[in-house]
C-alpha cells in the first residue's frame, strides 16, 4: 500500500502510528492561510478548521503550516468566495449556502430547506455523486472543496414572541440562510443575513425581531436567550448543513501527492469532529437554557406545510430557470429519496421508539 492509501485508509492515529510524517520531512516547508467565516469565540465552527489545521500540521511534522483567521480579520465573513477565487488566500473555511446570491446551486453542497440530514449528506459526498457534482459546479470558481463539518439538524431560532402561525411571521426582520429566507418571504417575513459576531448587537438593538444561528451550545454562549424568550425547532431549513474547506485550485495544484492526501484526510478527520461536538454538548446546553427561563417551542404544523409548499415551489422554479441547479438537484433529489426510505424503516422507528423510553 502507498503512502497515499494509508493516509486516506488509517485516519489520523494510524497515519501517525505509522511513522508518515518523517516521508514527508525532505519536502518544502508550505505555509497557507485559511479564511473562515465565523468567529473565534466560536470553538465549534470556528475550532474546526483549528482542528483541520493542527492535523495537517501533525501529520506533516510541521512541514505544512496553515494559519487559520477568523471572519473579518483578511475579509468579511461572506467575502471568502471572492477571495479563494482570486488567489487572495489558499483556503477557506465556511457554509456554501451563504453564497445564495452567487448561484442558489452553492446550497446543495450545504443544505437547502427540507434536505438531508447529516448522515444522509456525507453519504451523497462521500458515496454518491456528491463531490464529483459539486467540484464541477465550483471549478468555474477556482475552487476544490472537501467535507469539513457538519452541525447536525439545528434549531429553529429565537423570537420574541410566539410564533403560532404562519400569520404571526408577517413582518418580522429574521437573521436566517439566504434560502431560508426566500422560503420564508411568501409570508411577509423580511430576511437578514449576517454574520454570526454581529448577531446578538442586532437582536438586542432591535435591528433583529429574531435569528437563528445553530443550535444550543452556540446560541447559549453568543447570549441570545437573555434578549429573545421564545426557543422553536425544528430548523427545518437545515437538516444537516455541511461546511467546506474550500481550496484554491491553483493552490492544491501545487501540493504534492502526498500533501494533498493528507489535506483530505485532515478535512475527513475534521468533518466528524465537529458533528461529535455538537451531538455531545447540545443536550447539555439545552437543558441550562430551559432551566434558566428559555421557553421552548415547535414550530406549528400550519408553519411546518406552509414552508415546505414554499420549498418544493422554490425547487421547481429553480429547475425551469437554471441548468446548473438541475443538473445536481435531479441526483440529489433522488439520493434523498432512497434515504428517507431507507431511514423510514431503520433509523426513523428506532429514534421514535427511543425517544419515548424513559432512560
Amino acid at each position: 500500500m502507498d503512502r497515499r492509501s494509508l493516509i486516506k485508509n488509517a485516519g489520523i492515529a494510524g497515519v501517525l502510528a505509522a511513522g508518515i510524517a518523517p516521508a514527508v520531512h525532505a519536502q518544502a516547508t508550505v505555509r497557507w492561510r485559511l479564511a473562515s467565516s465565523f468567529p473565534k469565540s466560536l470553538d465549534t465552527i470556528f475550532g474546526t478548521a483549528e482542528v483541520f489545521s493542527k492535523s495537517v500540521s501533525d501529520m506533516t511534522g510541521g512541514k505544512f503550516q496553515i494559519s487559520v483567521h477568523a471572519g473579518g480579520e483578511l475579509m468579511p465573513a461572506f467575502g471568502v468566495v471572492d477571495g479563494i477565487q482570486s488567489g487572495a488566500v489558499e483556503m477557506a473555511h465556511t457554509a456554501p449556502y451563504y453564497f445564495y446570491g452567487k448561484d442558489p446551486t452553492f446550497c446543495l453542497g450545504c443544505a437547502v430547506p427540507f434536505g438531508m440530514n447529516t448522515r444522509q449528506q456525507n453519504a451523497w459526498m462521500y458515496e454518491g455523486n456528491g463531490l464529483k457534482l459539486m467540484r464541477a459546479f465550483y471549478a468555474k470558481y477556482n475552487i476544490i472543496n472537501l467535507p469539513g463539518g457538519n452541525t447536525g439538524a439545528q434549531m429553529g431560532g429565537w423570537f420574541r414572541k410566539e410564533i403560532k402561525s404562519v400569520a404571526d411571521l408577517k413582518g418580522l426582520k429574521f437573521r436566517t440562510n439566504p434560502f431560508a429566507g426566500k422560503v420564508l418571504e411568501p409570508f411577509g417575513v423580511i430576511p437578514q443575513s449576517i454574520p454570526g459576531a454581529d448577531l446578538y448587537p442586532a437582536l438586542e438593538k432591535g435591528t433583529l425581531d429574531g435569528l437563528e444561528w445553530v443550535g444550543p451550545y452556540d446560541d447559549q454562549k453568543l447570549g441570545f436567550n437573555k434578549i429573545a424568550p421564545f426557543y422553536y425547532y425544528p430548523g427545518w431549513w437545515e437538516g444537516g448543513p455541511e461546511l467546506d474547506f474550500y481550496i484554491n485550485t491553483k493552490a492544491w495544484e501545487s501540493l504534492s501527492a502526498d500533501f494533498k492526501a493528507v489535506v483530505e484526510a485532515a478535512a475527513a478527520h475534521a468533518n466528524i469532529t465537529m458533528t461529535a461536538k455538537y451531538d455531545a454538548k447540545n443536550p447539555i446546553a439545552l437543558k441550562q437554557l430551559v432551566g434558566s427561563g428559555t421557553k421552548l417551542r415547535p414550530f406549528s404544523q400550519d408553519v411546518m406545510n406552509a414552508a415546505f409548499k414554499s420549498a418544493q415551489q422554490i425547487y421547481s422554479d429553480l429547475n425551469n430557470s437554471n441548468p446548473e441547479w438541475k443538473k445536481i438537484y435531479s441526483d440529489w433529489s433522488k439520493f434523498l429519496a432512497d434515504q428517507n426510505a431507507w431511514f423510514r424503516y431503520t433509523e426513523g422507528t428506532f429514534d421514535r421508539f427511543m425517544q419515548q423510553q424513559k432512560l
